[in-house]
């Protein structure tokens, strides 16, 4: 399979070169130098990742983050930029990145990540039914559609997996390692803190119903508790 791949990169050194290592390794990469351009190609292409620079000319990569999560809320985007403090990362993966890579960065490495993403956020969970029931919520599987009595909302894969892995276990603790190394492929820091920020969505998302919990266990992992309903 070729993945179409959108890269958001101002520099014209970096961003030629990111470009034509990139087709060597068969992926399509479409290359845009600012936030609106991106913008504009995205109303009418949909790539299967986006990789963003921060420091771009227009708006600044995190703000063209927040857009692409409200009009593109499918498509998984990775943060590759010189800002390196702490909470420009933390930053990065609360605005939903899968990954936040630091330049410089080698080549090889990147595509390693690249593909990691692309194969946790392109296939969906192995399961046996299409359909949840948890508490007041409704979730196809499929379609990938969580809904209730009052709103519906589409979930992205990795909402769609972590989900699914919770209630495959329902009131009881899933540990964190196994969501972080089924999921997102590895047990580091970035993706720890990724895995939080996928959490507290869920909770929001499940809100509505005041008997489900979405509850951490400390140092161990989480339990999705509901006191009525079944999955």
């Amino acid at each position: 399979m070729i993945y179409k791949v959108l890269l958001v990169e101002d520099n014209e050194n970096l961003g030629y070169m990111l470009k034509e290592y990139l087709a060597m390794k068969n992926f399509h990469i479409d290359w845009v130098t600012s936030g609106s351009s991106a913008k504009i190609f995205l109303k009418s292409n949909k790539p299967n990742l986006i990789i963003l620079d921060v420091g771009l000319p227009d708006i600044d990569g995190f703000q063209l983050a927040q857009w692409i999560k409200t009009e593109c809320p499918s498509v998984p985007f990775l943060f590759l930029t010189a800002r390196v403090l702490k909470i420009d990362v933390l930053k990065g993966f609360n605005l939903g990145a899968e990954d936040y890579i630091k330049k410089p960065i080698d080549e090889e490495e990147l595509v390693m990540r690249m593909m990691a993403i692309l194969n946790r956020t392109s296939k969906e969970p192995v399961i046996p039914t299409s359909n949840l029931n948890i508490g007041l919520y409704h979730f196809n599987k499929n379609t990938r559609v969580l809904s209730s009595p009052n709103a519906e909302r589409r979930l992205t894969a990795m909402e769609s997996k972590l989900l699914v892995m919770l209630s495959q276990k329902l009131n009881q603790v899933v540990e964190r390692s196994l969501l972080l190394n089924e999921i997102w492929g590895n047990d580091d820091y970035f993706s720890r803190k990724s895995m939080d920020v996928f959490i507290s969505r869920l909770r929001k998302y499940l809100a509505e119903d005041q008997n489900i919990k979405l509850l951490n266990i400390h140092n161990t992992g989480f339990i999705l508790n509901v006191e009525t309903g079944t999955v």
